[in-house]
C-alpha cells in the first residue's frame, strides 16, 4: 500500500513523534471523516508498505529521526511560498529556517525524493503575479541542484475557505494571462534544473512547458521502490487529480500552520479543542477510542507485482 502523510494536517511538522510511536508499534488507528464513530487498524509493517508520501511545509521536527525509516521507502512533498504571515500565519522564516531545511533534506535523501510545490498560487493586488514570479525566481535560485520538480496549483475556492479568500480580495485572470504567467514560471524552473507539473488542475498548459501532474505518482514510486506496482487511480479524489490510490492517515482540522487558504480546517474552535487531545502515544491522531467506536481491521497488502520483471532504466 501507499501511505499518505497527510493531505489533512501537517504531520512532518506537528506530529512527528506519534508518527514514528506508530511506525515503531507497526500500526496505526484513522477515524473516518464521514463517519465519527468508524476506526480502520492500518498495519505499518514493512511488508505491506510500499512507500509513505509526506506532505509538509516544515520537515525540521522529523530530520534528526529519518534513520528510524530505514526499513521503508518514502518521498516528501515540501510546500515552500513566497507568502508573508498574513497568508501562512506560523510558519518559521523561510529564508533563515525553511530554506536550509529544504537543502538538509535533500542531502540526506537526494532530489529525486523532494518535491518543491508552490502552491497554492493566490492571486490579490499584494501577491500579484509580478510579485509571484519574483519570490518564485528567488526560491528555484535556493534551491538549485536540490529537487527536479515543482508543483504548482492554483488556489480552489470551498465552503471552507471561501471567506478568508474574500477577506484578501483574491481574484482571478484570463486564461491568456495566467498562460503567459504559466511559461514565465516553468522557463524559470528549467534555467534551474526542474520541471514544473501541475496539481489538479482543469487548465491544460503543455504548450508552456508544464504537464499534468500525479502527487502520489506511480511512475516515480516505481524508480524509487525498484520495481512495478499494481495500483488504480485514486477515484475518492477529485477527477483533475491523478494520483494514485493511497491510504490517508491525517485527520481535519488539526493542522497549526495557519493558512488561510486551507481546506483541511473549517472551524478553529475544533482545531483547539483536537490539539488539546494529542497524545503521541495514542494509535489514533489527536483523539481516543470511545464506547461506541467500532474498529475494523482494514485488510493492507504489497501492491508490488509478484511476477519478476526486470527493470533497464539505467542500462544504455
Amino acid at each position: 500500500m501507499i501511505v499518505s502523510a497527510s493531505r489533512r494536517t501537517d504531520i512532518p511538522t506537528f506530529y512527528s513523534e506519534w508518527f514514528y510511536n506508530r511506525i515503531k508499534e507497526g500500526f496505526l488507528y484513522v477515524r473516518n471523516p464521514m463517519n465519527a464513530h468508524q476506526i480502520s487498524r492500518i498495519d505499518l509493517s514493512p511488508d505491506v508498505v510500499d512507500c509513505i508520501v509526506f506532505w509538509t511545509k516544515n520537515p525540521i521536527p522529523m530530520l534528526p529521526r529519518l534513520d528510524e525509516l530505514a526499513a521503508y521507502k518514502y518521498y516528501f512533498q515540501f510546500t515552500l511560498t513566497g507568502y508573508g504571515r498574513d497568508m501562512e500565519a506560523n510558519l518559521p522564516d523561510k529564508k533563515e529556517k525553511l530554506i536550509p531545511a529544504f537543502k538538509q533534506l535533500a542531502e540526506k535523501i537526494g532530489k529525486k525524493r523532494i518535491i518543491w510545490r508552490y502552491d497554492p498560487i493566490v492571486f490579490t493586488k499584494k501577491y500579484s503575479p509580478e510579485y509571484h514570479i519574483k519570490a518564485f525566481t528567488q526560491i528555484a535560485e535556493a534551491l538549485d541542484g536540490c529537487t527536479e520538480k515543482c508543483v504548482i496549483s492554483f488556489v480552489d475556492i470551498y465552503a471552507k475557505n471561501k471567506k478568508n479568500m474574500e477577506a484578501v480580495d483574491r481574484y482571478e485572470m484570463s486564461h491568456d494571462e495566467l498562460e503567459t504567467f504559466a511559461k514565465t514560471i516553468a522557463d524559470i524552473a528549467r534555467s534551474h534544473g526542474m520541471v514544473v507539473a501541475t496539481c489538479a488542475e482543469i487548465i491544460d498548459l503543455e504548450k508552456c512547458g508544464i504537464e499534468h501532474n500525479c502527487c502520489i505518482d506511480k511512475k516515480l514510486i516505481e524508480e524509487i521502490i525498484g520495481c512495478d506496482i499494481k495500483v488504480s487511480k485514486d477515484k475518492v479524489q477529485r477527477p483533475e487529480c491523478g494520483c494514485m490510490e493511497s491510504v490517508e492517515i491525517g485527520s481535519y482540522n488539526t493542522c497549526l500552520n495557519g493558512c488561510r487558504y486551507c481546506y483541511a480546517n473549517y472551524s478553529e474552535a475544533a482545531v483547539k479543542a483536537n490539539c488539546a487531545c494529542y497524545d503521541p502515544k495514542s494509535p489514533l491522531l489527536c483523539g481516543t477510542v470511545g464506547e461506541l467506536d467500532k474498529i475494523t481491521e482494514r485488510k493492507m497488502k504489497s501492491l508490488k507485482e509478484t511476477q519478476m520483471s526486470l527493470r533497464f532504466d539505467d542500462v544504455d
